[in-house]
Order: structure tokens, then sequence, then C-alpha cells
């Protein structure tokens, strides 16, 4: 029987129900009246009524039926009208309240009724393109803040300052490549380690700058704020590294901090290695303090012998001492001042950083150059249209139009070629026409650059040295010209500046993550902060074999970093270490670390340090971590570190949310989670993998209930892996 065959029994039969139940009473009480009557009273009502109820009698039951059957019709559409359809018009009307992608309500019951479902789809529909509208115009801004901080983080790639953004609490949201350099040069703790540097998203600048040192900068600030200025209020300061150099660091305030409605506010440091420039000053101010020292002792002892020179009566033999004494202090004084040039020159060597600039431009820019001294533009080979150079351009442009001046007479054709060549660049001025001789070629280079009546500190040579390259002349092999080579720098290979690797297959390294401008030093402890909201450093190590206790040792390092929910592939630690013992062949067929590879790589007494300050203020993850961290706590005392911060396992965490599953190998998890394995048994490879499945484990963790540290600690507890100890 179907359902709506089902239905429409059920209300015929409700309809009938009074008329049934009415005539049944009726019966039911005549029944009563005649049952106390013997059965010679009962025949004579029967005969009596007998000719009624043939006549007239059953049609006024069949009405009286029929009327109550009416009747209970019209009570019961009352009620499906006027009770029912309300009741299902409120519950649908709920389901479009809290979900306006649920279907429309039905219109149904009586007209009233039927006008407010109309009038609440109505309202729902009006919802609906509502929310349609908001989310193209969200999906609109999205798009743009996207471009704003694509445009930014180019931006901030190309300025060569070093600029570092942090929250009001120290916490960095924002760096440059530059200023990833600086530091990275200044606080590096282990010998060629990848991931020393203190640098990183939602790290603390204090541990670049000392905290006090900031804290006072603020404290200018604010009064300067508070005195009402707006304009350029910003504090400065210089301070030292633990490896000695000076940092010079200005302080402006942004967001709220700087008096502006709304915002959390933090502030910018720009970041300044002035330890050349200080040793430069230094040097410099001594030399003037000695000059003028020793040009008073020169100057007294010139007036004395010039008083002694007015006396008439002073022979002759006298004379020429005090005027020989006048010649010495002179001569003296004309020395000194020579050595001080000269030391100014070789400071003028090197005073000026090199920038990055395209092969293509520079060549043009010497050709322009070359075409005013010489009134011929030369010829140009083909430049690479991707060569980048890290020069001096003034500098380098003046010592190649030295060298076409001395070219130029007699004249001689001229052509520029510059190309790359082993790691470097070359960048030639040749020429066709007669050989200039040796000793004249051997002048050129090494003699002071002049340029009409004006004359510069610096050689051809010293450019050359400058751009931490040299040049040289090259005769061809027919002697019918030459060209002078300059070897040049690429761009990137200066050294500390360049910018970082990056992990293969990363698109660029993540240097800005605005959400941390939310990111507050909580009150509340770890546990009860969201799983989302945390630092994480995943990691994992390889070692010559599975028994920490019994001598095997670490001999790579892996981690990588994960802020605001976000993998930052460009914040990796990856270093080799000397085990100082064996490495076992069983073991080099799984992670394919050689005695060659490690050899002459830090031990792990400069790894470990290192790899602390990496993984600072982060809860640590890994994958069957209890095993890492038993090699990992063992360090700890020949190390001089402890690392005491929450510890998470992929592991226990993957056995919670799939608790059926037969294996939790990481390459099992990796595969029920969607996540691609590569360079396995790789510390870094096996860290990334680890990562990602991590960031997948999140939001299923969070559908059981387990939000904060805390839940994933105690329910990992109850893991069943949680009793593996090593």
């Amino acid at each position: 029987m179907s359902p709506h065959t089902r239905r429409t029994i059920l209300k015929v039969a409700a309809l009938l129900a009074p008329g049934i139940a009415l005539a049944l009473f009726v019966l039911g009480g005549a029944g009563l009246l005649l049952a106390p009557l013997d059965a010679a009273g009962r025949d004579r009502i029967v005969a009596a009524v007998a000719p009624a109820l043939d006549s007239h009698g059953v049609i006024l039951l069949a009405w009286w039926l029929a009327a109550a059957a009416l009747g209970a019709y019209g009570v019961q559409r009352l009620v499906t009208d006027y009770v029912a359809a309300p009741g299902r018009l409120a519950e649908a009307t709920q389901a479009l309240v809290s979900d306006a992608a649920a279907p429309d309500v039905a219109a149904e019951g009586a007209r009233p009724v039927r006008a407010v479902a109309t009038a609440v789809n109505a309202l729902a529909a009006q919802r609906r393109g509502m929310q349609q509208d908001m989310a193209r115009l969200v999906e609109d801004a999205s798009r743009n803040v996207a471009q704003q901080r694509d445009q930014l983080a180019t931006l901030m790639a190309q300025l060569q300052q070093s600029v570092v953004v942090c929250n009001r609490d120290g916490r960095i949201l924002l760096y440059n490549a530059r200023a990833l350099g600086l530091v990275r040069r200044l606080t590096r703790t282990a010998r060629g380690s990848a991931g020393t540097e203190l640098m990183g998203l939602g790290r603390s600048i204090h541990g670049v700058v000392d905290r006090a040192l900031i804290a006072h900068a603020r404290e200018m600030v604010a009064l300067r704020l508070g005195r009402g200025e707006s304009e350029g209020v910003s504090a400065r300061f210089v301070t030292t590294t633990p490896s000695g150099h000076l940092l010079r660091v200005l302080l402006a305030p942004v967001g709220a901090d700087a008096g502006t409605a709304g915002g959390a506010g933090g502030f910018v440091l720009l970041l300044d290695d002035i330890t050349d420039e200080y040793d430069v000053q230094a040097r410099r101010d001594l030399a003037l303090a000695g000059l003028t020292e020793a040009s008073r002792a020169s100057l007294a002892s010139m007036q004395a012998a010039l008083d002694m020179l007015d006396y008439p009566d002073l022979v002759q033999e006298e004379r020429d001492a005090f005027q020989t004494v006048v010649r010495d202090e002179v001569a003296a004084m004309g020395g000194r001042l020579a050595a001080l040039v000269a030391d100014a020159s070789n400071d003028l060597k090197t005073r000026w950083p090199l920038q990055d600039m395209l092969g293509t431009d520079l060549a043009a820019a010497i050709v322009h150059r070359l075409a005013e001294e010489t009134g011929t533009a030369p010829g140009i080979d083909g430049v690479a249209a991707d060569l980048w150079l890290s020069v001096d351009s003034f500098a380098l442009i003046e010592a190649v139009a030295a060298l076409a001046r001395r070219l130029a007479d007699p004249p001689r054709a001229l052509e520029l070629r510059l190309s790359r060549a082993a790691g470097r660049a070359h960048l030639d001025l040749a020429f066709t026409g007669a050989l200039p001789a040796a000793d004249a070629l051997a002048a050129w280079q090494a003699d002071p650059m002049r340029s009409g009546e004006s004359a510069s500190p610096l050689s051809v040579r010293d450019v050359a040295e400058r751009h931490d390259g040299a040049v040289w002349f090259e005769r061809t092999a027919d002697g019918s010209g030459g060209c002078f080579r300059f070897l040049l720098l690429l761009a990137g290979a200066s050294a500390g500046l360049a910018a970082p690797a990056l992990v293969p297959g990363a698109a660029r390294p993540e240097y800005y993550d605005f959400d941390l401008f939310a990111a507050g030093a909580a009150a509340r402890s770890q546990d009860d902060v969201s799983l989302g909201s945390l630092a994480y450093t995943v990691f994992d190590t390889e070692t010559t074999g599975l028994d920490p206790g019994g001598g095997d040792e670490i001999i790579q390092i892996g981690a990588t970093r994960i802020v605001n929910g976000r993998l930052l592939r460009g914040e990796c630690f990856d270093e080799l270490v000397d085990p100082g013992r064996s490495i076992p062949e069983a073991g080099i067929a799984i992670h394919h670390i050689t005695p060659q590879m490690v050899r002459g790589r830090p031990p792990i007494g400069e790894v470990l340090p290192a790899f602390h300050a990496f993984a600072a203020d982060t809860v640590l993850v890994g994958h069957n971590v209890a095993f890492d961290m038993r090699f990992l706590k063992l360090k700890e005392a020949s190390c001089k570190v402890v690392f005491d911060q929450p510890v998470l396992d992929t592991l226990l965490l993957a056995s919670i949310v799939h608790p059926n599953a037969g294996q939790h190998a990481l390459e099992a998890i990796a595969a029920r989670l969607g996540v691609s394995v590569s360079a396995r048994h790789n510390a870094l490879g096996d860290a990334l993998v680890t990562a990602e499945v991590f960031l997948r484990l999140v939001p299923l963790l969070r559908q059981r209930g387990i939000e904060t540290l805390g839940d994933a600690r105690a329910a990992a507890e109850e893991s069943y892996y949680a009793r593996l100890r090593y």
C-alpha cells in the first residue's frame, strides 16, 4: 500500500469516525433502554417504532449521521489549517533562520497561513541574494587584500633596508630577505647550519634585540605621542650582538601604537649593521686626534724655531739648525696629512654597498656613457635577458669609461660583451686596433681614474676589487686587438645577504603573516589555547641505529614550522651531524647518509643548541616522536639545553581520529589523508610530510571535540600507542 493511499484511508476514517461513534452511541442507548423490559414489552415497543423507522426514521437517521460527519470534517479542517499548518510553518521557518540553504517552507493551511509562508519564502530568497552578494564582495575584497599583500611582499623583497614588523608582544609578523640575511649573519651559532637564524614568523624579536632596549624605545615613542606629536615619531638606539657586531635600530609605531583609531598595534624596526661604519669612523677619529696632537707639537716646535730666527745676532750655524727644524716639521705634517688622505681613500673604496642590477640595463648605461665620452657608441654582443649582477653601477661605469678614454688615442673600434662564466659574470671591453704597451696597460689599471680636470681616489683595479672580483687584459689570438675583462658577482652571491634557499617545490618563502597582529600574549596556559592558534616546530631525526641508550647517535635533524595554520616551507632547519662513530651499512640503505657526507659537519654539541633556538616558543610535533625525543633528552646535559615545551605525536593523534585503521605508519596515515610522500627517510622530507599530516588532522580532531592543546594531549594519553617507551 502506497503512502498516499494510506493517508487517504486515514482521512476517510477520521471523517466517518464521529458518525459511526454517534450511531453506536444511539444503538447502545436504545439497547440499554430495552434491556430491563421483558420480551413482550420489547416486542410492543419495536412494533410501535417500526412503522416510523420504515418511513421517515431511516431518512432522519441518515441526515443525522451526515450532519455529524460534516461537523467532524469541519473540526478536522480547522485543526489542520489553523493549528497543524502554523506549527509546521514555525518549524520550517526556524530551519531557514539557521541555514539559508534549507528548503522553502510549504504554502499550506488557511489562506492567512499560506500568505505568511509566501512572505517567509520571499524573505528567505532575499536573504540568499544578499548572502550571495556579500560572498562576492568578500571574495573581491579578499582578492584585493591578497594582491596588496603580494605587492607589499614584492616591495619588501626589493628594499635594501632590513625591515621587521612586530605586534605589540614583539612577535614577528613580517620581514624581508635582507633582514633575514642580516640576522642570520649576526646570530649564527652553528657552523654551516641552514636554520639557526632567529628570524621567523611568530618568533620573538627579543631573541635578536634586547627586550629592555625595545621597551625603552617604545616608552620614548609613547611620550612623544602623548605630547601630541604625530609626524615622524620614532626612536633610535645602537646595541651589540653576541657576535660583537654593532646594530643600529630605528623603531617606529604602527596601528594603535601610532595613535590611529582601531587596529591591534605594533612597531616597525629598521636594522643596520654599522660595525664597519663604526670602525671606519673610529679609525678616522683616532687619526684626526693623532694628527691634532702631532700637529700641535709640530706647530710649537716651528713657532719656537721661527722665534729664534728673528734674533739678528743668530749665527749662521744656529740659523741653519732652526730652519732644518721648520723643514722637518713641515715634512712630518705633510706625511701625516698624506697618510690621512690615503686612509680616507681606502675607506672610500669600501663605503658603498653593491646593488642588484639587470645585465641589459648595465650594458645600456655603459654604451650611453661611452657614446658621450668618445662620440661613438660601441657594439654590444648578446646579453642574456635574465642576467642579474651585484654591482656598484656608478663606479663600474666610471672604470669602463676611464679605459675607453685611454683607448681613444689613437681611435679604436670598441665592443661590449657581458656573459656568465663559472658562477660569476665577465664584462669585457673589447677593441680592435693597435695594442698598447705592457707598462701602459698596467698603469691604466693601477693609476687613479681621471675625468677631465677631476681625479678619483679609485683606480680601475680598486673598482674591480670592490666587486670582490678582478680586472685583467687579454690579447686576441691573432694580435689584432684585445679586451679588458672585469670579473663580477652575480646577484644574490654577496656574502651573507643572499636570499635563503627554498625547499624544493616551494613557490617562495612565506615572509609575512598579518594575522599575527591579533596574536597577543595570553594570560592562560598553553593547554587552553586552540590548536589552530599555536606555533609548531615539526621535526624528525635520522640516527645511526634504533638504540638511543646503547650508543646510537643523531646524524641529521630536519624541521619546519607551522604558524597560524600555515606551513612555512621557507623557514626550515636541515643539518647533518658528525656522530663521532661509524654508521652501520644497514642504516645507510634506509637513510642514504654515508660517512663521507657527515665528515667535517658540526657535532651534536653545536647543532642541538641551534635546533633548540629554532624551536623556541613552539610546540614540538613529530611522528612516533617518543623515539626522537629520547635522543634529544639524552643530549640535553652535554649540550646545555632543555626541551621543556609541549610535544604532540601524529601517530597518537591519527590513532584517535582513525581508531579502526590497521596501520598508523607515516605513509599509511598520509595515504588516508591525501598527503603525497616524497624524500622519505630524509629528516627534512619526513618533517614536511608530518607537518602536512598534522594540518589535516587538526580539523578531524575538532570534529571529535578536541579543540585545545590540553584536549589533544589528554586524548593522546589514552591512545594504545602512548604506552610505547624508548
